[in-house]
């Protein structure tokens, strides 16, 4: 009997396995191997990758028909349909086409369901993994700002970039992630944005206000970084690792990306860790209190059915940063560290930091903690030709500053801040070839201040919501797409009480009835912001290759808290805020036009811009009837919100230049210019030129990079590719100088250069590895950057070398590897 049934197994197996088939091939364009393009079959996730000599194979195939679809980066999809029959070897030999332009990509930013890059007439810029990638960096912003003309950055230190569009920045441009709302304490300028530099696949950036589909905070534009999914065969664990080195501050970063699916599901993960100790350049050697360190873990599960798809994702920030005050020795221009409190704290004479403490990885006393906790779900659900998209998020955003050097403990600012976002659209079936979506979305926040002794803003709650009505239809060479959006934002605290704690002598919250003796910082406060925006665009396609775009669109931003409540020290920026509770919502009106030209040996676009603000807020210096700087708190400038009309205007100009005769090798070049222009007519007939142009605008910003991309394999190296750029900002003689509130920047200019190939085993399958090698700054230029918080952190009216202020990092060479598998 077991011999009968051992004899079943056996012959049942190998009917089984005579049933299955394969196909194999090899994949080409212009006679040249296309290397990892991936080949997937529908229907029963199977796939595989080409290796470096552009050969593919997928065994144990069942019987019967199926189509192939083949991918890879720069060329066109295609699908092919093959029948397989048990024991006949398929073979398939695939020419991929070049994709015509980057103008056919797919977006998911801004628009009201996913469309072509080509159709939409608001200014967009892709960055895909592979550009992020090969720029080396401390963050995921700094990666931003040199892929896309016309961003900018604050920046105090290497870790901490907060986004500017246009000259616009803080609460006027809105960050996504996986296309739901970044909220922390966005008003800060102290710290960055809580992503995962390494766990990002693609970042959309529209510049220009997006306030149409998501309302309040997109006045200037929106980054949205989609997170990065590993892709592999059915069944089989994928990921990365990836290990980055940097020289100048020594900083260690390691990530590791896990990705598993099985039939209809997708599971990611990934957890990342960053150090870092000070940087330095020529002019200040270590820069004392700039060091960080940083964790990340997130996760994301899919499933994909045919009524549509959910997904359901999670991560996790938690980022040690330390907070740089620029004391010094007045001879030596040593940096000096604070040891005491209030009167016992002379600023001037302060001890040195020893060389030990400046190139430690431990977390000075004197530090920020920021963490942030994100679970959140997006959904799709089909209803015959239309779909209801639906996404719902929880935030928690906690910050802490630790700035009392006798009670390192005792946390200077600490304030948590919970957010609910949703969002609720219906794209309707098209309708005599209009696509429509109507929507309501928005976000629901309270923010509370715990045991601290600084309290830069009140306890609030605050209530959004808006709708929106949007729609798009093609004209034979014309699509058009516009829409319009009301807004209703609602913002309340009640009476915020301040004493002083008799044990310590340091701030605390007083709380009714105990109030005795205590102060009213922040008196009570009830109000309704309302907007109305909206946007009409036109893209003529002159030919597949030409197009013309342009769109009108008002924008509409209800001011943030610090604008309208803040009263106190924010620690961690040595900055009192004044705020005012008389302001009025921001409301722009952007023109935008926009010329882009795909052609076989060069890429030209070209983009201008006009935008006017009415009740545009700034901040600024205060100072006294002398003109002297007003001090609230000694060691600390004070500086109040102002609100006026403004103009931005400018332009962006891309030349990349990649002839067919010499493939391998291309030069980019960018320009981006924008000036600011305040149009408040008190201040510019008081004091002229000092108050007509805005604060925080970028210079004249030129890049060019000349770029090498050897195709083919070369022993154990493939794809080789080598970059050489100049990176020239000019002076920047156009600032807001009014009280000394902004001083007059020097233009620089940086050479920068990159090296990267891949390796793939002999006897590997789908495993491979990635290298880069960068050098930023190759001169060690010594330059401050107009944006540069650290520029204005100086105690003497004058310096025996001539420098004040700290200056930006000087020559940094990094090393980074990524092992896929």
């Amino acid at each position: 009997m077991r011999f009968i049934l051992l004899l079943l197994i056996l012959l049942t197996s190998n009917y089984l396995y005579a049933q299955n088939g394969v196909v194999k091939g090899r994949i080409t364009s212009h006679n040249e191997p296309i290397s990892y393009a991936s080949v997937s079959i529908k229907g029963i996730g199977k796939g595989t990758s080409t290796n470096s000599k552009g050969y593919y194979e997928i065994k144990n195939i069942p019987e019967g028909t199926y189509g192939i679809i083949i991918s890879s980066i720069g060329y066109e999809p295609e699908t092919i349909n093959i029948t397989i029959h048990s024991n006949e070897p398929v073979v398939n030999d695939i020419i991929l086409k070049e994709k015509p332009s980057k103008l056919n990509e797919v977006v998911v930013t801004g628009v009201s369901r996913a469309t072509q890059l080509r159709s939409n007439p608001v200014p967009i810029a892709v960055m895909t993994k592979k550009d992020i990638e090969q720029h080396v960096n401390n963050n995921i912003i700094d990666a931003i700002v040199k892929g896309v003309p016309g961003v900018s950055a604050v920046t105090t230190g290497p870790n901490i970039s907060k986004p500017f569009i246009r000259g616009l920045g803080y609460n006027r441009v809105l960050t996504l992630y996986d296309g739901m709302r970044q909220e922390g304490q966005q008003w800060g300028d102290e710290h960055g944005i809580e992503i995962d530099q390494y766990g990002i696949g693609r970042a959309e950036v529209i510049k220009g206000p997006a306030s149409l589909t998501y309302g309040s905070d997109a006045l200037a534009g929106v980054i949205n970084m989609i997170p990065y999914i590993p892709n592999g065969d059915d069944g089989k664990l994928n990921g990365d690792v990836i290990t980055d080195y940097h020289t100048n501050n020594g900083m260690i970063g390691t990530s590791v990306g896990l990705s598993y699916k099985k039939n209809n599901w997708k599971y990611a993960f990934r957890a990342t860790a960053k150090t870092a100790h000070d940087y330095q350049n020529k002019v200040d050697g270590l820069v004392y209190n700039t060091g960080f360190r940083e964790f990340n873990l997130s996760g994301i599960a899919r499933v994909d059915k045919s009524w549509g798809y959910s997904q359901i994702g999670a991560t996790l920030y938690d980022n040690r940063q330390e907070i740089p005050d620029g004391s010094r020795d007045s001879l030596s221009r040593r940096f000096t560290k604070q040891i005491y409190e209030g009167g016992l704290d002379d600023i001037k004479n302060r001890p040195i930091v020893p060389d030990n403490e400046l190139r430690s990885y431990t977390i000075a006393p004197l530090h920020q903690r920021i963490q942030h906790y994100r679970l959140y779900t997006t959904n799709s659900f089909k209803t015959g030709d239309g779909s209801i998209n639906t996404s719902l998020g929880f935030q928690q955003s906690i910050r802490r500053e630790y700035n009392h050097p006798t009670v390192p403990e005792q946390a200077g600012l600490y304030v948590v801040l919970n957010t609910v976002n949703y969002d609720v659209r219906y794209n309707l079936p098209s309708f005599g070839g209009v696509e429509t979506t109507a929507g309501i979305n928005g976000i629901y926040q309270a923010n509370r201040s715990k045991a601290a002794t600084d309290f830069p803003i009140p306890d609030y709650n605050l209530f959004d919501a808006g709708g929106f009505l949007f729609a798009k239809k093609s004209f034979a060479k014309i699509d058009i797409s516009g829409g319009i959006r009301y807004d209703n934002r609602h913002i309340n605290w009640n009476n915020f009480y301040v004493g002083t704690n008799a044990q310590t002598g340091f701030g605390q919250q007083a709380r009714l009835p105990d109030t005795a003796g205590a102060s009213l910082q922040f008196p009570s406060f009830k109000h309704t912001y309302q907007g109305l925006s909206g946007s009409l665009g036109l893209t003529y396609n002159i030919s597949d290759r030409l197009l013309l775009k342009a769109n009108i669109a008002r924008g509409y931003r209800a001011p943030n808290i610090t604008e309208i409540g803040s009263n106190g020290l924010d620690p961690g920026a040595h900055i009192v805020y004044l705020g005012n509770r008389s302001f009025n919502p921001e409301f722009s009106l952007q023109q935008d036009l926009g010329f882009i030209a795909y052609l076989s040996d060069v890429d030209l676009i070209a983009e201008v811009f006009n935008n006017n603000i009415d009740n545009y807020i700034y901040q600024a210096k205060v100072n006294d009837a002398n003109g002297n700087p007003v001090v609230i708190v000694p060691g600390n400038s004070t500086y109040q919100y102002q609100q006026s009309k403004a103009r931005l205007y400018g332009a962006e100009f891309t030349l990349n230049l990649h002839p067919q005769s010499i493939k391998w090798l291309a030069l980019d070049n960018s320009v981006a210019w924008v000036t600011g222009i305040n149009k408040n007519p008190q201040l510019i007939a008081q004091y002229g030129n000092a108050a007509k142009y805005l604060p925080f605008i970028p210079p004249l910003h030129i890049r060019s990079a000349l770029k090498v991309s050897l195709p083919g394999t070369y022993g154990l190296f493939t794809k080789l590719n080598a970059r050489v750029e100049a990176d020239g900002y000019a002076n920047q003689n156009h600032f807001y100088a009014l009280d000394n509130t902004e001083t007059f920047t020097k233009g620089y200019t940086l050479f920068n250069a990159g090296l990267g190939f891949t390796i793939k085993p002999a006897k590997a399958t789908t495993s491979f590895y990635e290298f880069f090698i960068q050098g930023d700054n190759l001169f060690n230029t010594a330059y401050q950057a107009n944006l540069n918080r650290l520029k204005y952190f100086e105690y003497y009216k004058s310096s025996p070398n001539g420098h004040t202020g700290i200056y930006n990092m000087g020559r940094n060479i990094s090393f980074k590897a990524i092992l896929h598998f």
